[in-house]
């Protein structure tokens, strides 16, 4: 039901209304004391008594809609133990790349880093980190660094720049103690650039004969069928250099040039030479599976999420996704799961990899894109409800939109608060921290599984999307990064930035509380009761199996916003913010400006 005025009823006789302060932490008042100062001392300690990973299941027995994600790149977090700093000391094709000062080279941080800071982790609520890809890289790729993890050459060990896979064990080990999850990113659609044509770099493959620019054009179906091909070949010395072995024959890659990631060739093309694996290939299915097999037999991770999933055959994945679930559950992991990243606003194509493509879950880019509608781009809240009405396409017999990651920036697309920063209206600090902590609170609090990206909730801004949102939150020397101006934050990326006091850090934790004190927050069925073609309230009621229901309410606007319900303060109880005062006259609730808040009807 979408009603498009100001104020609305709703016939609540047994609906929580949730109405979520979007400022959390603090009134107004504190909030212009960040904008001007940044003290700190402005935000007390979490309390200990906040619900954290210990007050969950046992992680192996643990569903996916009880997680709170933090998806991290290792190499940026935090360093372990400098002594790997520059790779491996043996395979030269894995070695370097180091150089703090450049935002596409290593910067040292590691797993054991990660080990490290399992307490900072926890202290926030998360139950589940999610890490780049770690398997081993090839180290450089032109002027770049395989730091990100997407350059594989190895599928049987850990990136020796971060650590070895004993290591990796055992920081899978520490925070399997702690209650919480790890998931791999893991990639089937490439390996790193080492197969070269010799109609772009000449017969020994180390030239470069194309115009500038322009890459290996990319060769149709239709011309490969008349013989219009490329001559693949691999340049002396890297014949055998990808594990395991069956990787190094050209027959299993599809060779036909670079992608424009769009149409036939967002399949078979390669990605800015990447390697193109001929995933229709039977063998190649097999040989895929296997290699996915033996990682979760060795490292026993809780689940997968999976790179670039739209640029591979639906038949691949319908055949590779249920084989490595069974595998896990046979190997004592019942709850294994894995989502996949499709990189598409459209619901309809994104839930295809979840029914036809039979895969658990994927990133709801689309949610990602109606957030940037309604709180970046001020259009109206039907946005959200328009998202929503679509949710039923995701409806299978092992799957549901409740399933879907929800998040508000990411590695590729960069930060909410950089397209915060780099938008149209110019927003001044304050705003740019309540709308994104309203859009946090919307991650969380709407259906689906939320995921904090890491830094967010340092206050990290960015100066656009891939290299200019992967900060350091160790101590940076990259000159980009800090000369940002952090949200509620006094320092910069140049100093240590684990600071358990920071208000998105605290206001993070507090979202974790409610969330998982709450089922109806994780499970309950989601509809939308009110929303408008304006900036202004959007409300949605989540309701379980046993009746329980709760709605929430969010405002969208600069102003405040009534509601009119048919429900007093004595039919419910304030779930959060318990700080802030009720609004109410008579049946008319005032929600503040860019805010939210929960309650549950007795």
């Amino acid at each position: 039901m979408i009603i498009k005025k100001s104020t609305f009823k709703l016939k609540m006789s047994k609906i929580a209304l949730v109405v979520l302060s979007g400022f959390i932490l603090s009134a107004c008042n504190e909030t212009k004391q960040v904008e001007t100062n940044k003290d700190k001392s402005l935000v007390s300690p979490v309390k200990s008594s906040l619900k954290n990973a210990d007050d969950l299941p046992h992680y192996l027995n643990r569903n996916i809609q009880d997680e709170v994600f933090y998806f991290v790149m290792p190499d940026r977090f935090y360093n372990g133990d400098t002594e790997n700093d520059q790779g491996s000391k043996t395979d030269k094709i894995s070695s370097g790349g180091l150089d703090k000062t450049d935002h596409g080279m290593y910067h040292g941080g590691d797993i054991q880093g990660l080990q490290a800071k399992l307490p900072y982790l926890k202290g926030m609520g998360i139950s589940a980190i999610w890490l780049t890809p770690i398997m081993r890289n090839q180290a450089m790729q032109g002027d770049s660094s395989g730091y990100h993890g997407y350059w594989i050459l190895d599928f049987n060990e850990i990136d020796p720049h971060l650590g070895s896979n004993d290591d990796l064990k055992n920081f899978i080990d520490a925070a399997h103690k702690e209650n919480i999850k790890v998931f791999f990113d893991i990639i089937t659609n490439h390996t790193a650039d080492v197969i070269k044509y010799v109609e772009c770099h000449g017969e020994d493959g180390l030239q470069y004969l194309m115009k500038e620019n322009d890459g290996c054009v990319y060769k149709s179906l239709a011309q490969v069928a008349a013989g219009d091909t490329y001559q693949p070949i691999i340049p002396q010395g890297q014949e055998n250099i990808k594990s395991p072995a069956w990787l190094n024959d050209k027959k299993y890659y599809h060779n036909q040039g670079d992608t424009t990631y769009t149409g036939e060739n967002s399949i078979y093309g390669d990605f800015s030479g990447l390697d193109d694996i001929d995933t229709n290939s039977p063998e190649v299915l097999e040989g895929m599976t296997e290699i996915f097999k033996n990682v979760i037999s060795e490292f026993k991770p809780d689940g997968f999420r999976i790179d670039t999933v739209k640029h591979v055959n639906m038949e691949f994945w319908a055949e590779f996704s249920p084989a490595l679930v069974n595998h896990a559950k046979e190997i004592g992991i019942p709850e294994f799961f894995m989502f996949g990243e499709v990189y598409s606003g459209d619901s309809k194509e994104l839930s295809s990899f979840t029914t036809e493509g039979k895969m658990q879950s994927v990133l709801d880019f689309s949610m990602q894109f109606a957030l940037q509608d309604t709180l970046i781009k001020q259009q109206g809240t039907h946005k959200l409800a328009e998202l929503f009405e679509r949710d039923h396409y995701y409806n299978d017999s092992d799957s549901n939109a409740n399933q879907l990651l929800n998040f508000t920036g990411n590695h590729d697309m960069g930060r909410f608060a950089g397209m915060l920063k780099s938008s149209n209206f110019n927003y001044r600090e304050k705003e740019m921290i309540e709308r994104t902590l309203l859009a946090h609170a919307m991650v969380y609090f709407m259906r689906g599984v939320p995921i904090v990206y890491y830094g967010d909730e340092q206050g990290f801004v960015g100066d656009g999307g891939d290299k200019g949102s992967r900060q350091d939150m160790m101590p940076s020397m990259v000159d980009t990064y800090n000369d940002d101006d952090l949200l509620a934050n006094a320092q910069t990326t140049a100093a240590d930035n684990f600071d358990t006091n920071h208000l998105f850090y605290q206001t993070f934790s507090k979202y974790a509380d409610v969330f998982y004190q709450y089922p109806a927050l994780r499970f309950g069925q989601q509809e939308t009761l009110y929303a408008q073609d304006k900036p202004g309230i959007f409300a949605i009621s989540r309701t379980v199996k046993d009746g329980a229901q709760m709605v929430v309410v969010f405002n969208t606007a600069k102003t405040v916003q009534s509601i009119e319900l048919d429900i007093t303060l004595s039919d419910s109880q304030k779930v959060y913010p318990v700080s802030e005062p009720d609004e109410w006259v008579s049946k008319s609730l005032s929600v503040p400006a860019l805010s939210f808040a929960i309650y549950q009807v007795k």
